[in-house]
């Protein structure tokens, strides 16, 4: 028998070391070719490191959260043969602590993993755990279907739905009672990135943010009736595409706010291309996926990859050049949108454009009292590059549009 190391692979240009944010194997674990060692992060990205061999798995080479460097050893494997260790073999690693190995094991690679093992500690989300609280269910004893043996909603619900189930003993739960449990979670992955990118945008970029109330009473009958006539044949249409249609066509008299901006340089660069970055809320976290060359494209196109796109980021298919490369950004928060938000630019980019919830309300409008489809558009500029007056026309020109969407097809 001998050893085979894999080393943390060149996974690209000009990337020195990555983020290891999860692990599919163990100690101890037979594995094959091809087989999903362990997920890394560059970037945004998130890349699946396979198992070039057959094997036992002996020693891994860094924990969840850990950064490792292109080139170091990722894991050792048991092989038949000589493997690729010259030399004396080296001992394998004694398994780490149980806390640790909460974080690196996976699940049985069966349809619906087991229990997880009384003394250790199940993986749920806080907002599950208060559920399972409260309905007197001991989170061992619920079967987790999840990645890495998450425990979710659905897996709880049927534990509560199976015959004879009762509540464990001494678990009835009063609202009122107090609560002294606490739980600990490491900021790693996706979030690690958002927070890094988040606090890097704030410290560098001054905010002002403009906002202004738009009728889109107009828009949203007549996105109805596009849908209406072309639904069976062609993508369906949100409010979104209306507005990259609107972004477009304002940019053409605001080129500086289609750019970014290297403040290290004191370089702003102008794009001609619209690559519009569309703000996608994950199980992760925040992904900005990106639409390029909105410039190019009619409503349906640029549904129809919109839609992909937000697929793609929220299964975690999305690669690194979809995640990259935007000029201006795009957020909303949909229903939850509420009345105004403050949204946080896509640095290096020098504006983002929110989205708020469309509310019907009484408006005065020709001497009497209408209902009317309103919305607020919360945009955020960079101060450095794009002055009031400019963001405040820039805004005010998207209003006019959306208000008067035949506009939109006036070239």
């Amino acid at each position: 028998m001998g050893q085979h190391i894999i080393k943390m692979p060149d996974i690209g240009e000009g990337i020195a070391e990555v983020e290891l944010v999860g692990w599919h194997v163990k100690p101890g674990d037979e594995v094959v070719e091809d087989q999903t060692l362990a997920d890394v992060m560059t970037d945004k990205a998130n890349v699946e490191i396979p198992s070039p061999v057959k094997g036992r798995v002996l020693a891994l080479g860094g924990e969840v959260g850990q950064t490792l460097a292109v080139g170091s050893e990722l894991i050792r494997i048991e092989v038949e043969g000589a493997g690729n260790v010259r030399g004396e073999a080296k001992p394998a690693a004694a398994p780490p602590p149980r806390e640790a190995m909460r974080e690196v094991q996976a699940p049985p690679p069966v349809e619906r993993p087991a229990p997880v093992a009384e003394d250790d500690r199940p993986i749920a989300s806080p907002a599950l755990r208060r559920r399972a609280w409260e309905l007197g269910v001991e989170l061992k004893d619920v079967k987790a279907s999840g990645a890495g043996g998450r425990i979710l909603q659905a897996d709880l619900d049927a534990h509560v739905a199976t015959p004879g189930f009762t509540r464990s003993p001494g678990a009835t739960r009063d609202r009122t009672t107090p609560r002294t449990d606490e739980e600990q979670i490491r900021v790693i992955g996706l979030r690690r990135k958002i927070a890094q990118k988040m606090q890097e945008a704030k410290r560098r970029i001054p905010h002002f943010t403009y906002v202004e109330e738009v009728d889109v009473t107009e828009l949203e009958a007549l996105r109805v009736r596009l849908n209406e006539r072309f639904g069976a044949e062609r993508p369906r249409l949100t409010l979104l595409p209306f507005l990259i249609r609107a972004t477009v066509a304002a940019l053409r008299d605001f080129p500086m706010i289609n750019a970014r901006f290297d403040d290290e340089a004191g370089v702003v660069t102008r794009h001609g291309a619209v690559h519009v970055g569309i703000a996608t809320q994950t199980e992760a976290g925040l992904l900005v996926p990106v639409l390029r060359h909105a410039e190019s494209r009619d409503l349906w196109d640029s549904a129809a990859e919109v839609a992909r796109l937000a697929d793609t980021a929220r299964t975690g298919r999305a690669t690194r050049d979809e995640l990259s490369g935007s000029t201006i950004t795009i957020t909303s928060l949909g229903a939850l949108g509420g009345i105004v938000t403050t949204p946080v630019i896509n640095h290096p980019e020098v504006a983002i454009v929110g989205i708020n919830r469309i509310v019907e309300r009484p408006v005065w409008r020709g001497g009497a009292v209408v209902g009317r489809k309103m919305m607020n558009l919360s945009s955020s500029f960079d101060h450095r590059v794009v002055d009031g007056m400019q963001a405040a026309e820039f805004v005010q020109a998207l209003r006019g549009m959306l208000e008067a969407p035949a506009m939109l097809f006036v070239e």
